[in-house]
């Protein structure tokens, strides 16, 4: 089975999927962007894609929940995976801290590292990279430079590991979404539902309050609320809920269909196993 993830060989995402269930099976195809890993699932050019969708850390993965929502609306999770996720800071060699100018990574490894480069690299730039392996791979070719990367992208690409488990919190993990096209059967039987909805009652008092108990009075639990600006106006947004359930069990069929009555949009982004 072809799958893509965020590239090159050596991401957080990399490593989880040669980690998944079932990897012996899977093809890896390395994808530039993590909107570019949604949209070969719905381009056809991979038959799944395992993304990032949340850290313990720094929260929702907002490029994959837009892809999700603007890019496409044949692509549905079917699947979840969590991750232990450890950084190194790493280097073409050994290097003194206090000659360190720059540490590039991902935007993502920089924030969930935020308070080890506060106190350890105060006088260092952070600059981005498209991914941590990339920044491993420029970290290889520019002495003098450091990044924050998996140990597998270390030894990869021939860097000096400088510090372990630089992460802000030992328990740091990245929640992971399965992705295929509309119509996939999952490999077990859901017990969790993904969906967004938004409308034009959104600004007026208590219309949030009464899409939520269309779940409330049925007994239907949320175990994650988030909201995104709906990418329109300012003051708009989209609201994202995960909830214990599947979408054809009868309390949560009928949640989803009182909420329809209060939203203009509602989209399931799918029904699947927890992990």
């Amino acid at each position: 089975m072809r799958v893509g993830y965020l590239g090159p060989e050596g991401t957080v995402s990399h490593e989880a999927l040669l980690g998944a269930p079932g990897a012996n099976g899977f093809e890896p195809v390395a994808q530039p962007t993590l909107p570019a890993a949604v949209l070969a699932v719905h381009d056809g050019a991979v038959e799944r894609a395992l993304v990032p969708i949340e850290n313990a850390l720094e929260g929702s993965v907002n490029p994959v929940i837009d892809a999700l929502v603007f890019e496409t609306e044949d692509v549905v999770i079917v699947g979840e995976l969590r991750h232990p996720v450890h950084f190194c800071l790493v280097a073409a060699g050994p290097v003194e801290m206090n000659a360190v100018a720059a540490v590039v990574s991902h935007p993502q490894a920089s924030g969930q590292c935020a308070r080890f480069l506060r106190e350890a690299l105060p006088h260092a730039h952070i600059v981005s990279a498209s991914s941590t392996a990339d920044a491993v791979r420029r970290v290889a070719a520019e002495p003098g430079l450091v990044g924050l990367g998996t140990r597998q992208a270390a030894d990869l690409y021939g860097c000096t590991v400088l510090r372990e488990n630089v992460e802000d919190h030992p328990d740091n993990e990245t929640r992971f979404v399965w992705l295929a096209r509309a119509g996939t059967p999952t490999a077990a039987a859901p017990s969790k539902t993904a969906l967004v909805f938004w409308g034009s009652g959104s600004s007026g008092p208590g219309w949030l309050v009464r899409c939520l108990s269309e779940f409330a009075e049925r007994d239907v639990n949320l175990t994650r609320i988030e909201s995104r600006p709906l990418r329109q106006r300012l003051g708009e947004y989209m609201f994202f809920l995960d909830l214990e359930g599947a979408v054809d069990d009868d309390a949560v069929s009928a949640a989803v269909t009182g909420l329809r009555s209060h939203a203009d949009v509602v989209r399931v982004l799918g029904s699947f196993p927890a992990a």
